[in-house]
C-alpha cells in the first residue's frame, strides 16, 4: 500500500472535470456499435462547464470516507467498503488505487442524477485524483484518454449493466465532439472529431438552452429496456436510423447548417421516443413541443427519463425560447434553466 495519507498532509490534490450533453447515446456500448459497425456509428457532445470537483484530503489510517452532496457521508476500512453503496463507483475507483487513509470529498456544480454524466465525470476526477497523488502526471491527451477509459473499466465492472464511454471522454477531454466508435483487433477503438473549434464556442453557446425538469433520471432503467430490445432483435432500424441522424446531425453543425442540424436533432428524438415512451414526462413532452414550435431542436440528455434537457436553436430562437421553457419551469419546484458555459479544457488541477 502506498503512502497516499503522507502526501495529501503536505498537500491536498483538488482535481475537477466537467460534465456533458449529448447526442447519440447509448451507441456507445460495444452491444451496439459493434454489430452496428457497418453503419459507422457516433455520438455526439458538448462538455458543459457544470463541473464536479474531487478532492482527495488525509484521513484516518486504514479508513475510507466519501463526502457528497446528495449523498450521506460514509466511512468504511479500505478493504470492506461496498461496491452496492451509491457510492459504490467511488469506492471502486479507490480499490483500485489500493488507497487507504483518505476523505473524498465531492462537489458537484450539476444536480444530483441529473443525466448530466456527473457520476461519470466524478470518476474521471477522482482517477485523476489519484494518479496525480502517486505519479504526479500531467494531464496530457494520451493521460486524458488512459483516464477516461479506466474510468469506464471500473465504471462497467461494479455497474453490472454495459456502460458507455463518451461521459468520461467529455469529461477527460472537453470541447464539442462527435466520438466514432470503431472495432479493432484488441475490441475497442473511437476516433475523435472536433465539431466547433475553440475559437467559435463563445459564439456558439448562445445557441445552446439547458434546463433541468426537476426530477432525477435513472438511467440504468432505460438503458437496459434498450439493450434488453436490441439483443433481442428489437428495433434494429431504429437504431440505423439513429445513426444516420447524429451522423446528419454532426456533418450538419460543423458547416454551421442550424436548420440541417435541428432537423436531424428532433428525428433523433422522436425515434427514441417511439421505442421508449418514458423518456419524456409530462414537462418534457411540454419543453420538447415548445422547442417544436420555435424552431428549434430539443433533447433530453443521456438516457432521459428524468433529469435534463437541451435545445438548439439561433440566437433569436433560443432567446424566445428560454422565455417560454423558464415559464413551463415554474410547474415543477426544483425545476430550472442551467447555464450551458461550454468547457474547452476538461480535467483540471485545481490547485
Amino acid at each position: 500500500m502506498w503512502t497516499l495519507t503522507k502526501v495529501l498532509e503536505k498537500k491536498p490534490i483538488v482535481i475537477s472535470a466537467p460534465c456533458r450533453i449529448d447526442m447519440g447515446g447509448t451507441l456507445d456500448l460495444a452491444t451496439f456499435y459493434q454489430p452496428l459497425r457497418h453503419w459507422s456509428p457516433c455520438t455526439f457532445n458538448i462538455a458543459v462547464d457544470h463541473r464536479t470537483t474531487v478532492t482527495l484530503l488525509p484521513h484516518r489510517s486504514g479508513k475510507i470516507k466519501i463526502s457528497s452532496r446528495g449523498f450521506e457521508s460514509a466511512e468504511f476500512d479500505c478493504d470492506k467498503a461496498p461496491f452496492v453503496h451509491p457510492l459504490g463507483l467511488m469506492f471502486a475507483v479507490a480499490a483500485y488505487f489500493d488507497a487507504a487513509g483518505v476523505h473524498i470529498r465531492i462537489d458537484s456544480s450539476s444536480p444530483p442524477r441529473s443525466a448530466l454524466g456527473g457520476s461519470s465525470a466524478a470518476a474521471v476526477a477522482l482517477i485523476a485524483a489519484f494518479l496525480r497523488a502517486r505519479d504526479a502526471v500531467e494531464f496530457t491527451a494520451a493521460v486524458r484518454r488512459r483516464i477516461a477509459l479506466l474510468a469506464h473499466a471500473v465504471e462497467e465492472s461494479v455497474a453490472g449493466v454495459p456502460c458507455g464511454r463518451q461521459d468520461q471522454l467529455a469529461a477527460a477531454f472537453g470541447g464539442v465532439n462527435a466520438w466514432h466508435w470503431e472495432s479493432a483487433p484488441t475490441g475497442f477503438s473511437y476516433r475523435r472529431s472536433r465539431v466547433v473549434r475553440k475559437n467559435r464556442l463563445k459564439e456558439f453557446q448562445r445557441n445552446l438552452l439547458l434546463a433541468y425538469c426537476g426530477i432525477p433520471h435513472a438511467s440504468s432503467d432505460v438503458n437496459g429496456r434498450w439493450v434488453g430490445q436490441f439483443v433481442a432483435g428489437k428495433y434494429r432500424n431504429q437504431w440505423r436510423e439513429i445513426i444516420n441522424c447524429t451522423k446528419k446531425f454532426v456533418d450538419a453543425l460543423a458547416r454551421n447548417n442550424y436548420k440541417g442540424a435541428i432537423a436531424a436533432m428532433n428525428r433523433e428524438t422522436a425515434v427514441r421516443s417511439e421505442m421508449t415512451p418514458e423518456v419524456l414526462d409530462r414537462l418534457g413532452k411540454k419543453l420538447v413541443d415548445a422547442a417544436l414550435s420555435s424552431r428549434c431542436g430539443a433533447r433530453f440528455t443521456g438516457a432521459g427519463g428524468g433529469g435534463c434537457l437541451w435545445a438548439l436553436g439561433s440566437t433569436g430562437d433560443i432567446d424566445r425560447l428560454r422565455r417560454i421553457w423558464g415559464e413551463l419551469l415554474l410547474q415543477r419546484a426544483e425545476a430550472r434553466l442551467l447555464e450551458p458555459r461550454i468547457d474547452s479544457e476538461g480535467l483540471r488541477l485545481q490547485n
